[in-house]
């Protein structure tokens, strides 16, 4: 021991470092031969329950979110919780998380179990670097970074020091620290934030990289219990893909909240839906759950149909949907799940969905649009640039960019709101046209009532005529007299679309149209343009809204555009195009 002491500090501090790194390894050591033995248990399939809701409920006032829910998650799955605007979704996650506490009941956690939540304050950490912001989702290894941190940096290093030193080491090679910081900066990456960012301020990104950062922390450490409430917001095509790629290869729970269909039934082995305060799970993804319980309504209100022919369609739509989940890139565990589930699990929605339909006063002609040299520029940035294109019957195209003010001063453009910076648009003579922006506050400043909102837009002013489209979005009775400045995201893109099928015109734009409408609005909304006769031309971050729409895909970017006829999923999928994109971003090149 009197050596240790007469050592210098830079010495006895190696000391320190180097005597539970040993220790450690034997600790790995041990950890590698238990697995051997264990192996089969782990991958048994029993599963853990690792979050259980008890008896919860919650009241605002009148309005009952939860009546006496009881829910279990079990380790392994991925639960994709939906439920109409308004149903409470994000604030049963808070209530899981420990973040709002319910009037009645609790939640409970297994046992040592870390449960990692998406954080939505994204002002948080502005004031710490993006790889510790990282790092910080993990508190106990943050806390023992720090600890040890603030123990080397002492001047008068003791013996006591140096023995915390050594316990805390030990711990933070048991946790894998030494691998923390490559693991986040690997998610950072994997993100879409560029390593060049890694060690900025967090407030020095734009907002949709500071979702970004969250996300990873979110992700960062293989937490037990992962908690998310919409993560594909705002991410684009390659990072929507690499999210869904680390879900599926997740081994832990994870539940989420996402109006994207294509992402809740590409990663979700079961679905949770909020409806009138109660919480029901379901196995399957959401197309499952969705078709299923269609199939299941229609049965119920078809009195002629037999028991047993019922009962073998629902049998058959079982089989039929386990087949095709078996060509996904689901895990096989994740397919099994199907090939349990029985018939008497499959029960009728009692969803309200809107109606939505578009008519046209008259057919598109020959000539529908002509865009020439278009480009636009903001604040001396060029958003696009010579975009050239000619709109052809029964083209459905989507226009996609990186950059979501381009596509939205693009629609503006289209939309004759806004003057491009060159170039021209030429409608035909036969052509009509009706916009839906992305944001729509200016519409929406004034203290008349729906019916009297509606009616302004409207040739035909009869009150009956007008409830008539308020009540094909929902809005029926007392609630066509609330007042338009006080409606919800969800309620004003209704409200935008009963205009917008007031028109009756032949060329739709939509600009982000999936933006704050429930899953039963996009639905409904995706099957009217899928069959509407007419041209659209939009903008949507929702993969199965834009890969059953569109038939022509053009990306516009500062370095020009690109042009293709071929479905979303086939451009996406095409290693040439992924060489063009790299370019039509390139600031150089302009």
């Amino acid at each position: 021991m009197s050596r240790v002491i007469n050592c210098n500090p830079p010495c006895q501090r190696f000391f320190y470092i180097l005597f539970p790194c040993l220790r450690s390894i034997l600790f790995l050591i041990q950890k590698l031969i238990a697995f051997k033995v264990l192996n089969a248990y782990f991958c048994a399939p029993n599963q853990e329950n690792m979050i259980s809701a008890h008896d919860i409920s919650l009241q605002y006032g009148k309005r009952v979110l939860f009546d006496e829910v009881n829910v279990t998650f079990k380790d392994g799955n991925c639960y994709g919780i939906i439920g109409a605007n308004g149903a409470g979704k994000s604030t049963f996650l808070k209530i899981l998380s420990g973040e709002i506490d319910p009037n009645k009941g609790s939640v409970s956690i297994e046992p040592g179990k870390r449960m990692a939540v998406l954080k939505q304050d994204h002002f948080q950490y502005d004031e710490v670097s993006v790889i510790n912001t990282v790092l910080r989702g993990h508190d106990k290894l943050w806390s023992i970074m720090q600890a040890k941190d603030a123990i080397y940096a002492k001047p008068d290093f003791s013996d006591a020091d140096g023995i915390k030193a050594s316990e805390l080491e030990t711990e933070f090679a048991e946790m894998d620290g030494w691998n923390a910081e490559p693991e986040a900066a690997s998610l950072l990456s994997g993100i879409g934030i560029v390593e060049a960012d890694h060690h900025k301020l967090v407030k020095s990104l734009n907002g949709n990289q500071k979702v970004r950062v969250l996300l990873a922390q979110a992700l960062f450490g293989n937490p037990d219990i992962l908690i998310l409430d919409e993560p594909t917001n705002d991410l684009d095509i390659q990072t929507a893909v690499w999210l869904e790629d680390f879900l599926l290869n997740f081994k832990n729970t994870v539940i989420v909240v996402s109006h994207d269909r294509h992402f809740l039934d590409t990663v979700c082995t079961h679905t949770v839906d909020i409806d009138f305060g109660k919480v029901n799970m379901y196995t399957g993804n959401y197309t499952f759950w969705y078709e299923s319980s269609q199939l299941a309504l229609r049965q119920k209100l078809n009195a002629n149909k037999k028991a047993a022919d019922k009962r073998t369609e629902l049998q058959a739509f079982i089989d039929r949907f386990s087949a095709n989940a078996s060509k996904s890139k689901q895990a096989t565990a994740r397919k099994k799940l199907l090939e349990k589930i029985t018939v008497e699990e499959i029960k009728p929605s009692s969803r309200k969905y809107p109606g939505i339909v578009f008519k046209q006063s008259r057919s598109v002609g020959d000539q529908i649009l002509n865009v020439k040299n278009l480009s636009s520029v903001l604040d001396g940035e060029p958003l696009f640039s010579n975009l050239d294109f000619t709109v052809n019957k029964n083209e459905k195209i989507t226009f996609l960019s990186k950059n979501s003010l381009a596509t939205a001063a693009l629609f503006q453009i289209l939309a004759k709101e806004k003057e491009p910076t060159t170039g021209s648009v030429e409608y035909g003579q036969t052509i009509t046209t009706a916009y839906l922006p992305n944001e729509n506050e200016e519409f929406f400043n004034g203290d008349e009532t729906l019916i009297d909102w509606l009616r302004q837009f409207s040739k035909e002013k009869d009150e009956i005529y007008i409830r008539g489209f308020l009540g094909k979005m929902l809005f029926s009775g007392e609630e066509t007299l609330k007042k338009s400045n006080v409606l919800s995201g969800g309620e004003k893109v209704r409200c935008m679309l009963s205009r917008m099928m007031m028109r009756e015109a032949n060329v739709l734009l939509l600009d982000e149209p999936t933006n704050h409408l429930d899953l039963e609005t996009i639905t409904t909304l995706n099957n009217s343009l899928k069959n509407f006769e007419g041209n659209v031309l939009f903008a949507s971050h929702d993969h199965t809204f834009t890969q059953t729409i569109a038939n022509r895909i053009i990306e516009i970017g500062p370095g020009g555009y690109i042009d293709k006829l071929c479905t979303y999923d086939e451009y996406v999928a095409d290693e040439k195009v992924m060489a063009q994109r790299a370019k039509l971003y390139d600031l150089q090149a302009v």
